[in-house]
């Protein structure tokens, strides 16, 4: 089997996962009450596990179980898998034997998709194995999947293979049926009447944040000068969602930078973005969409559930060649100085 062929058929495999969970959560919400989906079930490194996150990694399991190719041997990496566990498939093998690394967020924005107030996303991302040593920048093949709210008849569906271009298609899921989605990364020049945020979902470090995104708009715009604000602010938690509002052309700049941020802020363990939040980085690529750590490079880490990454996203390059220069020296000089820069 070719490598085009090899990829395509993983892109594929990862859709259909995405499917299931899918379907298998819009199954369970008509079990499960909004008190009862959002009952704590354990507290790990990587994040609080939720009554709804159980539902889909039990899901996954069989699923993975009855479906992954024995051709394609892999291992899993996600959240709810025991420190000691290991997790391949076709199941026993050893790790040593497999050829990928699949590392996936079964349900990215789980608080929001259990209280009912916005898509969650499924996310996956596969790399060729190479042990511990596996990082995000080995990711070939991407896939996000939208985990819709039940009100709902329309859920997306991207994915890409790296250098090959993206898939977008629109999902009915009454009827399962399938139409091209138009994707259209912004190509506004500046931000002015348009969404651009940092992430600041806890009320622990918003202020530092806030703190970064004024100087920023206040360099570029000078702030009060307008009679209205020009930059709006919309807080998607969900890095899915995030990544889907800058394909779709709905933000122009997104950054999460806390695992920055928050130690300034005296809070270094507060919930950051972990790998596994960006799994599916290749089809905010092949989109357009310019994706980077804070200093330019790529935003890279291993293949793991705890690691912290932060991340930038610009809709094209002409608002990156304007922002770029002021987030790094303003993030240069709270590094360099602290709470007093």
């Amino acid at each position: 089997m070719s490598d085009d062929s090899r990829f395509e058929e993983l892109r594929g495999l990862l859709c259909r996962l995405g499917d299931f969970i899918r379907d298998t959560l819009i199954e369970s919400r008509s079990q499960l009450s909004f008190h009862e989906a959002g009952k704590v079930v354990a507290e790990t490194d990587a994040d609080t596990i939720y009554a709804i996150d159980k539902v889909s990694e039990t899901a996954i399991r069989d699923w993975f179980s009855q479906n992954w190719p024995s051709c394609f041997p892999v291992e899993v990496v996600m959240e709810g898998i025991g420190e000691d566990e290991t997790l391949t498939f076709p199941e026993a093998i050893h790790v040593d034997q497999t050829l990928y690394k699949c590392i996936l967020d079964p349900i990215d924005g789980t608080r929001g998709i259990m209280y009912d107030k916005r898509s969650a996303w499924m996310l996956a991302g596969v790399a060729p194995q190479r042990g511990k040593g596996t990082r995000l920048s080995d990711i070939i093949v991407g896939a996000m999947t939208e985990l819709p709210t039940s009100k709902q008849w329309r859920a997306d569906q991207l994915s890409a293979v790296r250098g090959r271009g993206l898939v977008a298609e629109a999902v009915d899921v009454r009827s399962g049926e399938r139409e091209p989605l138009r994707i259209h990364p912004s190509r506004a020049k500046d931000f002015r009447h348009g969404f651009a945020s940092f992430a600041k979902f806890f009320p622990e470090g918003r202020a530092l944040t806030a703190r970064v995104e004024e100087r920023l708009w206040d360099t570029l715009y000078t702030l009060g000068s307008a009679r209205s604000p020009v930059v709006f602010d919309d807080q998607y938690i969900s890095t899915g969602g995030q990544f889907y509002e800058m394909i779709m052309g709905h933000d122009r700049l997104i950054a999460d930078v806390r695992p920055f941020l928050m130690p300034l802020a005296g809070f270094p363990h507060l919930l950051p973005c972990h790998p596994y939040d960006v799994a599916a980085w290749p089809v905010l690529k092949e989109a357009g969409v310019i994706y980077e750590s804070p200093s330019g490079d790529f935003p890279d880490a291993p293949l793991d559930t705890v690691s912290p990454v932060s991340w930038i996203a610009y809709a094209n390059a002409t608002l990156a060649d304007l922002a770029r220069p002021v987030i790094q020296q303003i993030l240069g000089e709270i590094g360099r100085d602290g709470l007093d820069s």
